[in-house]
């Protein structure tokens, strides 16, 4: 049976330098691709903000809504009006909130492809602070609905990572 040792030295490893699982190499590079999906997300979301809320306004206003297929007509809700005012008002602080989230999530999974164990934590913080702040600034009801993706794929991934972080040795 092989023994593990909890040394950090290249050369007590056997062919060099170690490296990441296949399963461990997939989730991070699927969170590099959602990351960066993240950051372009995060300043969409900024630039159109306002223009996003007057449309919404103007489509349910009009009864325009009416004529939109199911799925659309449940989104046109006054809650969801009051969400999307929520978010062209606060703009700015959800733009640093998902910023910064993506980049700790990005930083946190390449630290991680070198199997370092800060990269779990900062990962898991950049997961954190965008839930926290949306909360904080969208109110509870911006993770109902399509909201609940928001919560799913961050569970799903704090799953696997926390499977996988056994392998972070340095």
């Amino acid at each position: 049976m092989t023994e593990f040792t909890t040394t950090k030295d290249v050369l007590d490893f056997p062919g060099g330098t170690p490296k990441p699982s296949s399963g461990l190499n997939i989730v991070t590079i699927l969170t590099i691709v959602g990351s960066i999906i993240g950051l372009i997300s995060a300043v969409w979301s900024f630039i159109s903000a306002k223009k996003t809320y007057e449309t919404m306004k103007t489509s349910m206003e009009s009864g325009k809504s009416a004529d939109a297929p199911g799925w659309a007509k449940d989104m046109m809700t006054p809650e969801m009006l009051e969400m999307s005012r929520k978010a062209m008002e606060n703009r700015m602080p959800l733009l640093i909130v998902g910023l910064l989230g993506s980049a700790l999530c990005l930083y946190g999974a390449l630290e991680m492809r070198k199997l370092k164990k800060q990269g779990y934590l900062l990962w898991l913080i950049g997961e954190i602070i965008p839930l926290i702040g949306t909360m904080l600034f969208l109110g509870a009801a911006s993770l109902s609905g399509f909201g609940l993706i928001g919560i799913v794929f961050p569970v799903i991934f704090i799953i696997l990572y926390t499977v996988y972080r056994k392998e972070l040795i340095y």
